[in-house]
């Protein structure tokens, strides 16, 4: 099952009934956010997460943000995937930036969200300067009556499993592991456009993903898959600038093996990566740039030969 959901699925919640909430960006919807949702499905309570958009890191830093691991609609899938039923998405702004901790227990989570049960990380802060803590989420909770959960970190080999681990991970091509931080293969999804069909013109037709002037944290040539409603595929996929032929712009390209073409234009797919290949580079002509394709081609089926249980 592969879900697609449109965003016009309710992420923006108001709560009437009692819920078992957790808070964060959830960037990546990694083990240790899964851990921290479980602790939710335990309460035998509506289930519910309230996130941002953008998120506080980059209303703060701007463009110096580090990539994110999610959009806000992976993101969405993710917590679906991990049975949370309701989502409410705050837009990150200065009126929300400048509430005080006080103000956003009583405003968001006991009037908006009826918090019965809070999890949330060891490490959390919230509120204008990050004054609240869990101390005052104690104390708050014994007025209001919601019970507070501190969730420990999450430990994989004796290291604490974070976003930003897993962003160094992708960042450094080691796309294993960050596949086993995140419990699955790190994807990204778009909805196929048309391109220049330069791919199909060298005999290698690519749905073509715009990625839309987001920043993502990884860049080269990689074996891995499209999934699709129509069905999925071993793909040999490209993210980069296509310097080749002076591209501007990152765009995701995948390259279906053993497909006649399938017509996915105007779907929303999702691209897993496996394996990174090789970075991406620049050829002084398309005959070379072919011949390169050509042998990324035949290491991606190599790469599933030897791996055949992530072909499936």
């Amino acid at each position: 099952m592969h879900p697609f959901p449109s965003l016009h699925h309710r992420i923006t919640h108001t709560a009437d009934a009692t819920q078992a909430v957790s808070i964060g960006n959830f960037d990546g919807v990694h083990r240790g956010h899964q851990a921290l949702l479980g602790t939710l499905q335990e309460s035998g309570l509506p289930t519910a997460v309230l996130t941002f958009e953008p998120l506080p890191r980059e209303f703060f830093r701007g463009t110096d943000a580090p990539p994110r691991l999610s959009s806000l609609r992976e993101k969405v899938v993710a917590l679906r995937q991990n049975k949370v039923q309701n989502i409410t998405c705050l837009p990150f702004n200065q009126a929300l930036a400048n509430l005080s901790a006080e103000d956003f227990i009583t405003q968001i989570l006991v009037k908006r969200l009826r918090c019965g049960l809070l999890s949330v990380g060891h490490d959390f802060r919230f509120g204008a300067g990050r004054r609240g803590d869990l101390d005052m989420l104690c104390r708050f909770g014994q007025a209001y009556g919601f019970l507070v959960k501190e969730q420990p970190p999450f430990l994989l080999d004796g290291e604490r499993v974070s976003s930003t681990g897993i962003r160094a991970f992708l960042q450094a091509g080691k796309l294993s592991q960050a596949a086993a931080w995140l419990g699955r293969p790190y994807a990204l999804c778009g909805r196929v456009v048309h391109g220049d069909h330069l791919g199909q013109e060298l005999g290698f037709p690519t749905a073509n993903i715009p990625l839309n002037r987001r920043p993502v944290p990884v860049k080269g040539i990689f074996a891995g898959r499209l999934l699709s409603p129509q069905g999925n595929w071993v793909a040999a996929i490209s993210i980069g600038l296509r310097p080749t032929v002076g591209g501007k712009q990152m765009v995701l390209e995948a390259h279906c093996l053993d497909a006649d073409s399938p017509d996915l234009y105007g779907q929303q797919v999702s691209v897993e990566l496996y394996h990174k290949l090789r970075d991406e580079e620049k050829y002084a002509d398309l005959d070379t740039l072919k011949a390169a394709i050509d042998n990324d081609v035949v290491n991606t089926r190599n790469f599933f030969a030897e791996h055949p249980q992530d072909s499936e």
